[in-house]
């Protein structure tokens, strides 16, 4: 039994969305690897990386290879490599406070959203048919609108980062003079905030919602023993 399982478990550690994710693992070790040598590179790779994202999804429902290891390994991806620039662009600007804000926000939001979906006994965290907010149905019911504010919140990471030419830049004085400066980058900026905006308030209405059901599973777990 044991040597027929090894094919079926290696066959899914081989399926063409997860390839593509470890692809994505190396593009992003070689990224931030060369991230203060390179930066032009650094964000081409980056973003190529969080493209992949949706590619890896496409073949996984093209070629039927979802599979719960490919969301997971999908996942931490994403919030690894957000992470890590967010502890660069909080080391670059300041209030570097505002970085890792966000970074404690984006962390803790998706694993209450994972664990509370596990209790709830949902195959995918995206599942929010049940939740009462018009915004987070909204958020994860339209892909293109979801697809939207997760593009502008990485391209505005990544704008931040190229926009800095020093350690300790005042954040809000080198994009307001970008801004100054060039009024396409200001037209794009207020795209970007706007998205990163409905972004950082679906993670807090995703983190007090996976809270509540937390919660609501220890109340009536303990009515009903």
């Amino acid at each position: 039994m044991a040597k027929e399982s090894r094919p079926r478990k290696l066959s899914v550690y081989l399926y063409i969305p997860n390839i593509i994710g470890y692809i994505r693992v190396l593009m992003n070790c070689f990224a931030f690897y060369i991230c203060s040598s390179n930066k032009k590179l650094f964000s081409i790779l980056y973003f190529i990386s969080f493209v992949c994202d949706a590619l890896d999804g496409w073949f996984a429902r093209k070629f039927n290879q979802v599979s719960t290891f490919g969301a997971v390994l999908d996942m931490v991806t994403d919030r690894i490599s957000t992470a890590c620039l967010l502890v660069i662009l909080s080391q670059v600007y300041r209030p570097g406070l505002v970085f890792l804000s966000l970074l404690a926000l984006d962390i803790a939001s998706h694993w209450f959203q994972m664990y509370s979906t596990f209790l709830a006994g949902k195959v995918s965290h995206k599942d929010v048919k049940d939740s009462t907010n018009w915004l987070f149905k909204a958020y994860y019911g339209n892909r293109m609108f979801m697809g939207y504010c997760c593009v502008a919140c990485e391209l505005l990471y990544i704008t931040l980062f190229l926009l800095a030419k020093n350690q300790n830049e005042n954040l809000t004085k080198v994009v307001v003079e970008a801004a100054k400066q060039n009024s396409a980058l200001a037209v794009l900026l207020v795209l970007l905030l706007v998205g990163w905006a409905i972004k950082q308030a679906v993670n807090f209405i995703q983190m007090k919602t996976a809270a509540d059901l937390c919660v609501d599973y220890d109340i009536n777990k303990k009515h009903n023993a």
